[in-house]
């Protein structure tokens, strides 16, 4: 009975694997001519697979009902909302993949390859295992699945160069994380007895040893690295640019979500006895992404560079709610986080509809001079994914800043909060530029072709989440995300 219970918890992602196997199966008969029936059959393994999330984001569900498989997984209410956004921006990522690899921006590789869906699938099933983590083993199992998947999608158009590139770096820096972070796991099981996040958490009581320390330490480089927050951030702006742009727009979405999620669990679930020695290594990597991110992209010219720059700034952003270290500060992460995948998914998708006539892509700033006048629609939709990032108001943006700040402050740190607020100002800059350049300089005239329908429906739902009619979701997140956050503390 008790494996039967626990596989009932893990039917979403049980649901992706079959599907993910199966695929896997008409993807070595029916080869790349299956490529667009796969996606689609992808898309709708994921949507089965949220769907059955609905009932316990809806009524919560926490305590030890919440443990399978021996307390390996736990699949309470936080979970359940960072696998929803997981599955949410698979689908967006499978959506806009078809066009951009039919397209002669994907060199002399023609067509969609059969195993893009399948490795987004199980990317998507590696991180449901991230976030239902409850144990270190569990933990590097789901982090491993996504990142091999990862490095497989970042190096899927095998004859581009900078695709190679971008595969390569991402493997190799994400090896070197991953070492750390098992080092990290050994010294803590070293020092406590244990794997389980409870037996860590429990060995960790009391005044903590340098040893134990370093475990500490070493276990947040490595998830550092995973979500890209300074000072391990190297990697993010050349496999944004090189990495295929619907493997960079799945990027800068559903994994984020994942290692953010699992950031969480690992200092409030595990170290959260020990916030003093865990808070200030956060609020360094907040305020330095923060800064980093907003003076690193005023000098690029190339646009998903330059979102890779904006990533890492939000990260940041999204770090300061993990510093509060409370309740509060944990669902105002969650909000931040529903908004970063709608202003990045869409504005990724904004991007992928910057064509020429023979469907070659463009991505630099030169190339969307006086957008305005030659594609409207594109350049008030990236008009306001730029300003809501910027969080300027009354985007949706702008309140996922505020309900962050406004967490800050309520826990005292008001000079922290004030900092953060500052250096935030600093990326209106290149925002803003997105708009001077697409409204007022002369027009370049590239961009003239034709986007396909699912790139105007994902263009148009992100963009009017971000408008100013997004406040009508606030209340329903906000109940979600507390929801979310509460569960995270029932052990503190």
């Amino acid at each position: 009975m008790e494996f039967a219970a626990s596989f009932a918890l893990v039917m979403p992602e049980l649901v992706l694997i079959a599907a993910g196997l199966v695929l896997l199966l008409v993807a070595a008969w029916g080869g790349d001519k299956a490529a667009r029936l796969i996606a689609i059959a992808a898309a709708a393994a994921l949507f089965a697979a949220g769907l059955l999330l609905v009932p316990g984001l809806h009524f919560g569900v926490d305590g030890p009902a919440t443990l399978a498989f021996g307390g390996l997984i736990k699949v309470d209410s936080f979970a359940l909302f960072a696998k929803a956004l997981i599955y949410l921006a698979a689908i967006g990522a499978l959506m806009i993949a078809p066009p951009f690899f039919d397209g002669p921006s994907a060199g002399s590789e023609r067509g969609m390859r059969a195993e893009y869906p399948v490795l987004i699938l199980f990317a998507a099933v590696g991180m449901s295992i991230m976030v239902s983590a409850n144990d270190f083993m569990s933990l590097y199992l789901g982090l491993e699945l996504n990142s091999l998947s990862a490095y497989v999608l970042a190096a899927i158009l095998r004859r581009d160069p900078r695709s190679g590139e971008a595969g390569l770096k991402y493997f190799v820096l994400g090896a070197l994380a991953s070492g750390i972070l098992l080092y990290g796991m050994s010294l803590l099981y070293g020092f406590t007895g244990g794997t389980s996040f409870t037996a860590v958490r429990a060995g960790l009581t009391g005044e903590m040893g340098y040893g134990a320390l370093f475990g500490v330490i070493f276990v947040l480089s490595g998830l550092a690295f995973k979500i890209s927050a300074v000072p391990f951030h190297m990697w993010t702006p050349d496999v944004y640019e090189g990495a295929p742009t619907p493997v960079t727009a799945f990027f800068a979405t559903a994994p984020k979500v994942a290692a953010v999620a699992l950031t969480a669990r690992v200092v409030f679930e595990v170290f959260g006895g020990q916030v003093a020695a865990w808070q200030q290594i956060v609020m360094f990597m907040a305020l330095a992404s923060i800064i980093f991110g907003a003076l690193g992209a005023i000098g690029q010219e190339n646009l998903k560079r330059l979102l890779a720059y904006s990533s890492i700034n939000n990260i940041g952003f999204i770090l300061l709610g993990l510093a509060v270290a409370n309740a509060d500060g944990a669902s105002a992460m969650l909000v931040y986080l529903f908004i970063y995948v709608a202003m990045s998914l869409g504005s990724f998708v904004a991007l992928l509809m910057l064509r020429g006539e023979d469907g070659a892509l463009f991505e630099t700033f030169a190339d969307i001079r006086g957008l305005s006048v030659t594609q409207p629609a594109i350049a008030w939709a990236l008009l306001l994914f730029m300003f809501s990032l910027a969080g300027i108001p009354p985007l949706l943006g702008f309140y996922s800043k505020f309900v962050v700040f406004q967490a800050t402050i309520e826990a005292g740190l008001v000079a922290f909060g004030a900092i953060a607020i500052a250096a935030s100002v600093i990326g209106a800059f290149y925002y803003i530029k997105f708009v001077k350049v697409m409204f007022f300089d002369e027009p370049a005239g590239v961009v003239t072709g034709k986007s396909g329908a699912a790139h105007w429906v994902l263009l148009g739902l992100t963009a009017l989440i971000v408008s100013p009619l997004g406040y009508l979701l606030t209340p329903s997140l906000t109940d979600l995300a507390d929801k979310a956050a509460a569960s995270l503390f029932l052990t503190v």
